[in-house]
Order: structure tokens, then C-alpha cells, then sequence
């Protein structure tokens, strides 16, 4: 991010508490939340000092092992993983500014990392992107998805790359891997990307990784339900500038075991904690049973889904906060939809799980200007963080050995 940094942001990267603020900063939490919201004009003592707090958090972290970036970054699925091996992330693009809010609020961030909204303009003019080690990018699946194809085939609309506003984004992908040249790359789409098109829109991809870039790659559909309670698929690309060697084929010993996959229970919330907004009303109720009714008749399979707490569920999508039909908890009078708290355990960005003697907790933010609406979209439109986790655990080896073949390069030339 910029140095012009808005106070809400420096205020989150500070680590300031309600309890805390009070000491720190000499004002109360609840007048140190106007000055976060622009209400009321910040004193520049104030500024200074969460300032100051922020970026000593910044100077404590670890030496990065490697430098990486985070494409479509939606809000930060893929980043969490390769945070969590050592990496340092230098450039963010995510269009959405809701997501992005949310983004920045859940990440530590110094000056030297620039946060970009539209991709177009890095992707015509990759050296303005930082250089780095490795790309990641969930590029926006909606195009390739068999959900998304079947309703554009049905409105007459392209799809694919055919899509001008999504599909062609792959492109811009390309064309920074081939300024920079990166060690390695991750990238995440719609398992049904590898059919798309009579499976052309995956010849064509894997063309330009292959041969006109010159990376290894390998790919692999994995589910996440050995981590989170949820059957949500997607295909990942991983791809090394050398041979060092890669593939998926061991990455089964990643996989926890079946005994120990959870079920829904593990993050709901308890009763007392649900509002009664997320209880379906009568007419919302009445409305997914006619319609579920309707389509058995005609032999269609669309309608709503019960989970109780020893299921596991279907797919949490972008479309979500409409009617919460596709993953509705079974409770009395009336089901309710999952809560965006709900939600960020499910992906897996929330979690609270015991370890030996040892209790494992990562909190997630949710800003208070971004909606329910809104979380739902962001979650629906995530990864799992818990799979990107072991996936970027089954690359560090792989790409710490190329790291290591470049620096000795780099000695080399210097010797030379």
C-alpha cells in the first residue's frame, strides 16, 4: 500500500484495542472509531502515533524467504497459504473495493506493498508490477464455470474467452509471467475449467504456460472436504520456470485422514449467538418449497438443501445472500442461512481448533461497512484457505530448490 494510508488502515495495522486506546493514544475507542470512520478531523498527534505502532508491528516480521504476488486476490485466500510458508506478498490487485476493504483489513502490510484495484493496466504494462518469485491468481472462474456457461448459453452471451470482461483476463496473466519470469506460480479456477469447450480452453492455457512461456506444469482437482465440512472442488496449475522435479502425484500424504474430516458442527455457532435475521421468513420458506416442488415434477433438480450438524455441505456460491438455498441449517420453526462468521469457517479463513495442550485460533475480519451481502460474495467467490495451506507446504520444497538454483545463477554472473 501507499504511504497515504487512510487512518481506518493504519488503525487495524497497529494492533490498538478498545482496551488499549485509551493508553495509547489518550482518547476513548469510541473517539478514536469517529476518527477511523471520518467523522471528525484526526489530531495529528494521533496520526503520528498509530503510525508509529503500525509500523513497528511491520519491522517484527520475519525475514521474507521469498517475494511473491497475489492476482484477483478476492480477499486473500491465496495469500494466507504462501504467508504461511515465509513468503512476503509485494503487489495486490482485487477490483472489488469491498473486498479489498476487507482485504486490508485482515493483512499487515508495509509501504513497499502496492495495492492496485484493475488488473488491465499492470497487465499492458507488466514492469510496473514488482518483481517477484512467484505469481498466484484465482482468475475470475465465472466464465469457465458450468454453472456460469449454462446460464450465459441460455441468455445468448459468450463465454470462455469469448467473455470480454472476464475471459480474456487469463491473457494478463500471461503477459506478467512473461516480463518477470517468476520461479514459479499458482494458479485457481472452477474445476470444469479442464472440460470448458471440449477441453480447448484448457489446451489453450496450458499452450502458453508450456510453450510460449517455458514452465513445468502440473495439475490437480482437489475437494476440500478433508479440511472443512464443505464439497467445494477446484483445479490448481502449478508451474517452474526449471525442472525441479514437480508434481501432484504425492500429494495424497497432504491429505489429512478420513477419521479425522469434519462435519458442520465444527462451525456453527451456538444458538444463543444466531441472530434471528438469518431464520428464513414465512414467505421466503413457502416460496423454496413451491419452487423445489415445481422443478421435481418437471425432473429438474434444482431446489433448496438442509444440512444438519453430522452433514457436510454443498458448494457455498457468490449467489448465496439471495436466498441461502443452496446450504440451509435444519432447525425449527423455519431453517436459517449460515452467518458470514459461519461462512469464513467454512472457507476455512476463521478457525479455533484444539492441538495437544494447545488451542489454534486465526480471527477473521469482517469490517463493519462491508455487508452481509457482501461477506457472502467474498466467501462464495474464495478459496480454502486450509487447502491453499497444504498445497503451498507441498511446493516449498520444490520451490525452495529453485530459489536456490537462481541465487547461485545470479553469484555466478556476479563472479563472471
Amino acid at each position: 500500500m501507499s504511504a497515504e494510508k487512510p487512518f481506518a488502515l493504519w488503525l487495524r495495522q497497529s494492533g490498538i484495542t478498545a482496551e488499549t486506546a485509551p493508553d495509547e493514544l489518550g482518547y476513548s475507542w469510541k473517539q478514536i472509531r469517529r476518527y477511523a470512520a471520518g467523522e471528525a478531523p484526526v489530531p495529528k498527534l494521533v496520526m503520528e502515533r498509530v503510525r508509529t505502532l503500525a509500523r513497528a508491528r511491520l519491522s517484527e516480521r520475519p525475514v521474507a524467504k521469498f517475494r511473491f504476488i497475489d492476482l484477483f486476490a478476492g480477499i486473500g485466500g491465496l495469500r494466507l497459504g504462501f504467508d504461511s510458508i515465509g513468503g512476503r506478498c509485494v503487489f495486490t490487485s482485487e477490483w472489488d473495493r469491498w473486498s479489498s476493504r476487507t482485504y486490508a483489513a485482515n493483512f499487515l502490510d508495509g509501504d513497499d506493498h502496492v495495492f492496485a484495484g484493475d488488473i488491465r493496466p499492470y497487465g499492458d504494462n507488466p514492469s510496473l508490477v514488482p518483481a517477484h518469485d512467484v505469481l498466484l491468481a484465482g482468475f475470475p472462474c465465472q466464465p469457465f464455470s458450468l454453472a456460469g456457461v449454462c446460464k450465459k448459453n441460455s441468455l445468448g452471451r459468450a463465454h470462455g474467452f469469448d467473455d470480454e470482461k472476464q475471459g480474456n483476463l487469463f491473457f494478463f496473466i500471461r503477459d506478467i509471467l512473461k516480463h518477470h519470469k517468476p520461479a514459479a506460480f499458482l494458479l485457481e479456477n472452477v474445476k470444469h475449467l479442464e472440460r470448458h469447450n471440449g477441453r480447448r480452453t484448457f489446451a489453450v492455457i496450458r499452450d502458453i504456460l508450456e510453450n510460449e512461456l517455458g514452465y513445468r506444469i502440473d495439475f490437480r482437482v482437489i475437494s476440500s472436504e478433508p479440511w472443512v465440512p464443505q464439497k467445494r472442488e477446484r483445479i490448481f496449475i502449478v508451474g517452474f520456470r526449471e525442472d525441479v522435479g514437480f508434481s501432484f502425484g504425492g500429494f495424497d500424504r497432504m491429505i489429512p485422514k478420513p477419521t479425522t474430516w469434519p462435519k458442520l458442527d465444527s462451525i456453527l455457532q451456538p444458538h444463543n449467538e444466531v441472530d434471528d435475521k438469518y431464520t428464513l421468513s414465512p414467505k421466503l420458506w413457502q416460496y423454496l418449497q413451491d419452487y423445489r416442488v415445481k422443478h421435481k415434477k418437471a425432473g429438474n433438480g434444482f431446489g433448496y438443501s438442509l444440512f444438519g450438524p453430522d452433514r457436510v455441505t454443498r458448494t457455498l456460491s457468490a449467489r448465496y445472500h439471495k436466498d441461502g438455498s443452496e446450504i440451509l441449517i435444519d432447525q425449527k420453526p423455519r431453517p436459517r442461512r449460515l452467518t458470514p462468521t459461519e461462512c469464513a469457517r467454512l472457507m476455512g479463513f476463521e478457525y479455533v481448533t484444539a492441538e495437544g495442550d494447545h488451542c489454534r485460533v486465526r480471527e477473521w475480519t469482517i469490517p463493519p461497512e462491508v455487508s452481509d451481502t457482501q461477506a457472502y460474495r467474498q466467501f462464495g467467490n474464495a478459496v480454502v484457505v486450509p487447502v491453499i495451506e497444504a498445497i503451498a507446504r507441498y511446493i516449498e520444497p520444490s520451490l525452495c530448490e529453485a530459489l536456490a538454483r537462481g541465487r547461485a545463477r545470479e553469484a555466478m554472473k556476479a563472479v563472471a
